[in-house]
């Protein structure tokens, strides 16, 4: 009888050696079986160290009860004591395998099984396993023979001797032994039979890239073909039956359990086709019947049994097709839907342990790698290897991955093909299902070397490699890149100058000879940058080529990636990030302004990616962001020219955030520019330029006053927007239109002040003007009281008498856009009240005053059209354009809004909204000026983006007009379709203006 002190300090020991249940372990401890060695402490540390010390503790026990004598069970005992490599093996795998465990009591001799391939020896390929299944004679003992080579593979696995890629490739040499084996049963069974015919196994799958899982299908094809002399349907048919035979011997279940199924579905036709197939038939079907998924399950054949000569036949034949597979139409749609079939089919509550299928699992690395590899390894025969480890190196090696990515895929990979392993050893079970039961997890987290909180490590580890496989796949697999590389024609994948020269005069490049200058400079070396430019440069002269002008978008990538060839982001933000590469394209090929404001600052191709950096991406910024962005780099600037440096630094980035998303948004398809809300991007393009406007007006602002007065101007200053600007509607060409209001503080003179107030205008003029790399903002004040002619600044006083005694019509219409945009906020309140009144009139609009507006709009018309210019395609002045529609609804609001509050807007679009919702107009007549409103802005905005200088009508050189063209969605030799439609549209709007501004 044990002690109770003893039977507590045991208690204890046994608790912090891991086990879970320290009674039922004391007595098995106190057993007939232990008793020579239940007090030595090496004993104990030994079991602690395994995956499950409970488990361990009762296989030991089951096998020293196996032993036929005291001598065996005595050379055991020594064992476990004496020799710790030994020791660690044993209980290694008592501890993580209830199967094997199972196997050693059933066979208690197998455990000197673990004395083979020492951590000094050759680990043990086919040859060396084979000899290991020699004695097999029958299904039974080759069953028998094949657990103990299994028990050898584990015990080095548990223990750390082998990692996770020899551990794989060892199962795989195992399979074909095993393989070779039974095919040598089934032979051997039917005489007759095996010398009628040649019969090859080729291994597929993970048994094929050699990397096998413990219990795994072994997926097979077979090949069959005619001894010398012999029928070709006989033959057959006696390869049949001879493979028939094998894969039973494999797969059925006796005493024993089984090896594992032999699955031949992978053959042509699947499970309804033939079982085996001569090398003609094979090739027959794939060149007329295959699908896509079946060349790519054929990227890791391997001949592995039977008639090698005939095998290796196979392969080379089949392998010419596996890498013509990604020229197929639709290839990498028809890949990343079976990808998604594949989760789609997984049940609900198995998703989230699914180790192998869900997201994030390991058939989430094999398909990306796999994808990569067949679109890449039509022209790298590097990366075409079986093994997914070895062609995750290659890919990288060649640049077609980040070695970042593929370090961390790596070692996710490894992770989880590790938690698989232990997984399936503890049964010895075809299972990817992650166990929910807390002693299943516990053991599995031990196993991995998790030891302080298994269960809790083991969840965290998991499910951050999980993420990180989910992430890189989305990266990787779904990358624009391949499907582009892809649909490339034969040879095509990596330029040779000779195959550029011809590709460049089909693509429509006007000068091959400059464009492959640039192909060589930027793509010729061994360099890892020019490998990436490789793989790069052949999609991206496909999308310069969807362009009007495909040599510029050429020469503009050379000059952007020579400014930037030395920064390590750049070409894998090309490579890698979602649509990066693309949007590169389109921007640098779609007309000048967005390439030179690039050009001033090439390290803003960093917004074309997803926005995980600092940039933000494409997503447009507020105008509270923008203002104190750059009220922030006025603060640290020294000086006034320093400051306002900074502040259109700020708004030439910003204005080619803004370019650049306009040009992804709307070179798109034209199905996919149809269903584009056009409205929406014009005033997506109108507000962000006139937000950032406003905010470079501020940070001026307080830039000048700073450097001059300090934190205190002597008098109150405001900005008023109007015109565009105070109606959000600047376009890429606009001034800035304004009118500038001050206040003297109090105990100021007027004198002073105004002088303080011309002083800050006049400055703030000169340093947004000043010649540099930023483009200049032009401030214009002409809409100010008495026009040119009058004070710059007013107060608003002055503003008030004026507007009391002189105001004209055409004033108050001018006002009714105008909007505080910067400055004093109180002031700009105060002026936007003073002007309410005068710009909607309280009794509307008297007949007269109707009349002078009239008048004025029609000698506009005609003294302000530019001569030569075709009135029917000027955007701004011509019938049905800007001016039409801006006229008409202004009269509306002049009339009508000190009635109804919805018309008090100054956006043009907004308040043809509100006078529709009050019946002032039809539907049908508001959606015509709307849409003649918003196509003139996007003609305007087309014309600055493609010449990089505002114009009011479509450009007349060929290649500028169908720049414009492509922008407004018409594709190449639809120019005139483009200027009809125009006209059009503009003729019906005139037709609108007629009658609700002329009156009829």
């Amino acid at each position: 009888m044990t002690a109770p002190g003893r039977r507590s300090s045991t208690f204890t020991r046994l608790l912090r050696h891991g086990f879970t249940d320290p009674s039922a372990a004391e007595r098995l401890l106190d057993s007939v079986e232990l008793a020579p060695i239940s007090r030595d402490p090496v004993l104990l540390e030994a079991l602690g160290a395994t995956a499950d010390p409970d488990l361990a503790l009762h296989g030991l026990v089951r096998l020293l009860e196996a032993q036929p004598d005291p001598t065996a069970r005595r050379e055991l005992l020594d064992t476990v004591i004496a020799a710790k490599p030994l020791r660690d093996r044993l209980l290694g795998v008592l501890g993580a395998s209830a199967a094997l465990a199972d196997h050693l009591a059933r066979h208690p001799n197998d455990w000197h099984t673990l004395f083979m391939y020492e951590p000094h020896d050759l680990h043990p390929g086919v040859e060396e396993f084979e000899r290991g299944l020699a004695e097999a004679t029958d299904p039974v003992t080759l069953r028998v023979a094949y657990r103990r080579c299994l028990l050898s593979i584990a015990a080095r696995d548990v223990c750390g001797t082998i990692d996770l890629s020899q551990t794989a490739a060892e199962l795989a040499d195992l399979a074909t032994a095993t393989l070779r084996a039974a095919l040598a049963l089934a032979r051997a069974a039917a005489p007759e039979d095996a010398a009628r015919c040649r019969l090859a196994v080729i291994a597929m799958g993970k048994c094929g890239g050699h990397e096998l899982n413990y219990v795994s299908d072994v997926d097979v094809i077979f090949v069959g073909e005619a001894a010398d002399g012999a029928d070709e349907g006989k033959a057959v048919r006696s390869a049949t039956k001879i493979a028939s035979h094998m894969m039973r011997i494999c797969s059925e279940t006796t005493v024993e359990g089984s090896i594992w199924p032999v699955d031949a579905n992978l053959r042509p036709e699947g499970r309804n086709g033939p079982l085996v197939r001569t090398l003609s038939s094979h090739l027959a079907y794939y060149q007329r019947w295959a699908k896509t998924w079946e060349f790519q399950a054929l990227l890791k054949a391997r001949p592995v049994a039977g008639d090698i000569e005939l095998g290796e036949e196979y392969v080379a034949a089949v392998e010419p097709l596996v890498w013509k597979a990604a020229e197929r139409e639709n290839f990498v749609p028809d890949v990343q839907k079976m990808r998604r079939r594949v989760v789609e089919n997984i049940p609900v509550a198995e998703i989230e342990r699914e180790l192998k299928l869900g997201p994030g699992g390991l058939r989430d690395v094999e398909f990306a790698v796999q994808l990569l590899q067949l679109v890449h390894g039509r022209a790298d025969a590097a990366v075409r290897s079986g093994t997914t480890l070895r062609a995750l190196q290659a890919l990288a090696t060649g640049g077609y991955v980040g070695r970042s990515d593929a370090v961390q895929l790596d070692d996710a990979y490894r992770f989880l093909r590790s938690m698989e392993h232990r997984i399936q050893l503890y049964r010895l079970r075809r299972t990817h299902l992650v166990p929910e039961d807390q002693a299943d997890l516990r053991r599995l987290g031990r196993s991995l070397g998790l030891r302080a909180d298994p269960v809790t490590e083991l969840t965290r580890e998991w499910k951050r490699h999980a993420g990180v496989v989910r992430r890189l796949h989305e990266k990787l697999f779904y990358r624009p890149l391949l499907d582009a590389v892809a649909q490339l024609a034969p040879g095509e994948a990596r330029l040779s100058l000779e195959a550029a020269r011809e590709r460049l005069v089909a693509l429509g490049y006007a000068d091959p000879a400059a464009a492959l200058r640039h192909l060589e400079a930027l793509a010729s070396g061994v360099t890892r940058k020019a490998a990436i430019q490789r793989t790069l440069l052949p999609v991206l002269l496909g999308w310069f080529a969807d362009s009007a002008d495909p040599d510029a978008g050429l020469l503009n990538f050379r000059k952007v990636s020579d400014a930037l060839g030395k920064t390590p982001w750049y070409l894998r933000l090309l490579r890698d990030e979602g649509a990066a590469a693309e949007n590169l394209a389109r921007v640098l090929s779609a007309g000048r302004l967005a390439p030179d404001l690039l050009m001033r600052a090439p390290e803003a191709v960093a917004l074309l990616g997803d926005g995980d950096g600092g940039g933000g991406g494409l997503e447009p910024r507020g105008r509270a962001h923008l203002e104190q962005e750059i009220l922030a780099a006025v603060g640290r600037a020294d000086g006034a020219v320093q400051a306002v440096t900074a502040a259109r630094g700020v708004r030439r980035r910003e204005l080619f955030r803004t370019t650049a998303t306009d040009i992804v948004a709307t070179y798109g398809t034209e199905a996919q520019q149809a269903e584009a809300d056009q409205g929406a991007l014009v005033d997506r393009v109108g507000g962000a330029v006139s937000d950032l406007t406003a905010a470079t007006l501020a940070g001026t602002l307080r830039a000048v006053v700073r450097d001059t007065w300090g934190d205190t101007l002597p008098t109150r200053f405001a900005i008023i927007g109007v015109g565009r600007f105070g109606g959000h509607e600047l376009g890429y060409g606009s001034d800035a239109d304004v009118l500038f209001v001050h206040e003297p503080r109090e105990g100021v003179e007027e004198r002073e002040a105004s002088q303080a107030a011309n002083k800050v205008v006049s400055e703030m003029r000169r340093l947004l003007q000043i010649p540099s790399a930023d483009p200049p903002l032009l401030v214009d004040a002409d809409l100010r009281p008495e026009g040119k002619s009058g004070p710059l600044v007013r107060t608003l006083k002055s503003y008030e008498a004026y507007y009391r005694r002189w105001a004209l019509v055409w004033e108050a219409q001018s006002l009714l856009r105008a909007e505080h945009v910067a400055g004093d906020e109180e002031l700009g309140r105060r002026f936007i009240e003073l002007i309410d009144p005068l710009r909607y009139p309280a009794a509307g609009l008297g007949d007269d005053a109707v009349r002078e507006i009239r008048r004025l709009k029609a000698r506009m018309e005609s003294e302000r059209m530019p001569r030569g210019a075709d009135p029917k395609l000027h955007t701004k002045l011509g019938p049905g354009g800007l001016s039409d529609v801006e006229w008409t609804v202004q009269l509306l609001q002049m009339r009508h809004a000190a009635q109804l509050p919805g018309l008090r807007t100054t956006r043009t679009r907004a308040a043809l909204t509100a006078a529709r919702t009050a019946d002032l107009l039809t539907t049908e007549d508001a959606a015509t000026l709307d849409e003649a409103w918003v196509l003139a802005t996007r003609v305007r905005n087309a014309v600055m983006l493609v010449r990089g200088r505002a114009g009011d009508t479509f450009p007349s050189e060929p290649r500028e007009l169908a720049a414009v063209g492509r922008y407004l969605g018409y594709g190449p030799g639809h120019v005139g379709d483009m200027l009809d439609d125009y006209r059009r549209t503009a003729r019906r709007a005139r037709g609108v203006v007629e009658e609700l501004f002329y009156g009829g």
